[in-house]
């Protein structure tokens, strides 16, 4: 899996050509008046005694299918009565089996902020998210070169909408911005999707602490969420651990009772 990067972001590229002439980025543009209104997804993690950004996604390219049948309708509002503090849903359909539909399909049902998790590489991207109704947007230092993601981050801000902005490693540290709301740890490597919580840990010191930092993915125990917290952490992005359950919100609502 060497090159799954590079193969989603070559398939992004193609999906985006075929949505552009369906529909311009003008008519998107057009739309965003009467999109819902945004609501801080930092100032929630910060005030948040979990911080737990609860993910919506039915497959990985390392796990295959997870949830094939997850319905955003059903599990959004359970992970949000739960107690989650943020939620992620994931946008990519053919690694991912998302859709921008999924956000379309929560946003009215939960008041807690929504994250667009997808592999951002245009502008288009961030007006489908604002008009969804997306409150923040991920981008990825590693699918994106620092002037572009500049540019993203701006674009993303002059919408209304907040950052994630993910690293993976110290190399990747000149992208971090000061106007970004959060910073990302990703644990997951992209090339390989082996998966290891310590790169949070290493990572942590690192970072701004002006911003809020966000341990994503590998995540499974509610211990290791009170250390990266102790380590200075303040989001945990978990998806998998309770999109494999039959009912994820419960599995949500268990993991934050054994804190």
């Amino acid at each position: 899996m060497k090159d799954i990067l590079s193969e989603i972001i070559a398939n992004k590229r193609f999906e985006i050509d075929l949505q552009k002439r369906a529909v311009s980025v003008e008519q998107l543009a057009e739309g965003i008046g009467e999109a819902s209104s945004v609501r801080s997804m930092a100032a929630a993690l910060a005030a948040s005694p979990t911080g737990i950004i609860a993910e919506f996604k039915r497959r990985s390219p390392s796990k295959g299918w997870i949830n094939k049948a997850a319905r955003p309708e059903e599990i959004v509002p359970a992970y949000a009565e739960a107690g989650a503090t943020a939620l992620s849903i994931l946008t990519d359909e053919k690694f991912f089996g998302g859709s921008l539909k999924d956000i379309r399909a929560a946003r009215p049902l939960v008041d807690v902020p929504i994250l667009r998790k997808e592999f951002v590489i245009d502008e288009y991207q961030l007006y489908q998210a604002r008009l969804v109704g997306a409150d923040a947007v991920l981008l990825i230092a590693a699918a994106l070169e620092r002037e572009r993601c500049a540019e993203l981050i701006a674009k993303a801000h002059e919408l209304g909408m907040e950052v994630l902005l993910e690293l993976h490693g110290e190399e990747e540290l000149n992208y971090i911005d000061p106007t970004v709301e959060m910073i990302g740890v990703n644990n997951r490597h992209l090339g390989s999707f082996v998966t290891n919580v310590d790169n949070s840990f290493r990572m942590a010191s690192r970072l701004p602490r002006e911003a809020v930092l966000v341990s994503e993915s590998g995540i499974s125990d509610p211990e290791v969420v009170g250390r990266l917290r102790a380590a200075g952490f303040r989001g945990f992005l978990i998806g998998e651990t309770f999109m494999k359950t039959a009912r994820p919100g419960e599995a949500l609502r268990d993991f934050i009772s054994r804190k």
